[in-house]
C-alpha cells in the first residue's frame, strides 16, 4: 500500500535500481539463490584484528599525552592530591 503511493513519486530511474536490488536474493521465477560462501577466520580472524587495533589506539594515546605535557597543555596537577 505504501509502495503504491510512492510510486508516482519516484523516479522511474530509482525505482529502476530498487527492482534490481530485489533480486540478489531470488531468481526472477521466484526460486531462492543458493547461500553465498562464507569465509571462516573465526578466533584467528579475532586475534589478527583486535591486537593491532589496540597496539595502534594505544600508541596513539602515548604520543598525544606526551604531545599534550610537552606542549604544557595538559599537565596533571599535585594540587588534585587530597591525601592530607
Amino acid at each position: 500500500m505504501l509502495f503504491s503511493r510512492l510510486r508516482p513519486i519516484l523516479s522511474q530511474n530509482l525505482l529502476k535500481n530498487f527492482e534490481t536490488v530485489r533480486h540478489k536474493t531470488y531468481t526472477r521465477s521466484g526460486g531462492i539463490l543458493p547461500e553465498p560462501p562464507i569465509t571462516k577466520f573465526g578466533l584467528l580472524g579475532v586475534i589478527c584484528t583486535v591486537i593491532p587495533g589496540l597496539l595502534i589506539g594505544a600508541t596513539i594515546s602515548k604520543n598525544m599525552a606526551s604531545f599534550l605535557e610537552e606542549n604544557d597543555l595538559f599537565v596533571p596537577s599535585d594540587d588534585d592530591d587530597d591525601d592530607d
